[in-house]
């Protein structure tokens, strides 16, 4: 099976994450899919971005649910990584988009392509955030059986086994990617300063959610498997479990082509990039 190279949120390394610059960099560099964060705004819509807060990648701060559309599209994204965007990837504060305006960016490459939506947990919204997100897709003219809309394959991924558990009640399983990785100081970090509780509470939450994924994905019910490439190297006899067992594998962060060749030869088929076009060009892809 040929490997499908997906770009982390866009190619996030030329221009800021999930924007509107680094998914049209994304299609340009040729891409196989591309990977977005989904969070709900005050006001209802599903935009793409990673944190549970602005404040890492914006010149403003506050919780990404507390803000309007409208709001966040007033603020600056993209000059903490790049602020030299090419006027045919959008204005300034045209960067900050809509998961609906990404199907249609998607849609206009008009060649196949996946796209993978990665849901953000904690949200203050709760499993409205799934709702929102389904009705949305649907809306585009999404059907769960074969997740397909038009020239685009849709999947999706979460770190929350709650998450992943309610998709599978509505989605089948090879759609559903269970993401696994260790719980760091920088992930506590994250959400501790995103106002979730103390750092041990929060530790042990992540901990006891990181368990729960392993055991899904030992079952075998969601059949794509979302590890961190440090995750893989640590845990040899757990990965080859999971690849006898079937499990297709989507891995992240591959940005150094020789991470990417040991993957490859371990039978992974899908990567997922900083550096999309560089890992396609080093395996043959491109």
């Amino acid at each position: 099976m040929q490997t499908l190279v997906y770009a982390h949120r866009g190619s996030s390394k030329a221009y800021a994450e999930n924007t509107r610059a680094a998914y049209m960099q994304a299609l340009a560099d040729g891409a196989d899919g591309i990977e977005c964060d989904i969070h709900l705004s005050a006001d209802g819509f599903v935009v793409c971005h990673h944190d549970p807060t602005v404040d890492r990648t914006s010149n403003s701060s506050g919780r990404v649910g507390e803000k309007t559309l409208a709001q966040l599209k007033s603020l600056d994204f993209s000059s903490w990584r790049n602020p030299h965007i090419p006027s045919q990837f959008g204005i300034l504060h045209d960067q900050l988009i809509t998961l609906r305006e990404l199907v249609e960016l998607m849609l206009e490459s008009g060649r196949e392509i996946g796209l993978a939506v990665e849901i953000k947990h904690p949200s203050p919204f709760g499993r409205k955030l799934e709702e929102a997100m389904l009705a949305e897709l649907k809306h585009l003219g999404w059907e769960p059986q074969e997740s397909r809309i038009k020239n685009i394959y849709v999947s999706f991924m979460s770190f929350d086994p709650e998450s992943v558990r309610y998709l599978l009640e509505r989605i089948p399983g090879r759609h559903v990617c269970q993401l696994v990785t260790e719980v760091d100081e920088e992930w506590i970090d994250e959400l501790v300063l995103a106002g979730e509780s103390d750092r041990a509470a929060v530790a042990s939450v992540l901990a006891q959610s990181m368990a729960g994924g392993v055991e899904l994905l030992n079952s075998g019910i969601p059949h794509l498997a979302g590890p961190g490439i440090e995750y893989i190297r640590k845990h040899p006899q757990t990965i080859n479990t999971w690849l006898q067992n079937g499990s297709t594998f989507r891995v992240w962060t591959v940005d150094d082509p020789k991470d990417a060749k040991f993957l490859v030869g371990l039978g992974v088929t899908q990567l997922t990039s900083n550096v999309p076009a560089l890992i396609k060009a080093k395996l043959g892809l491109s």
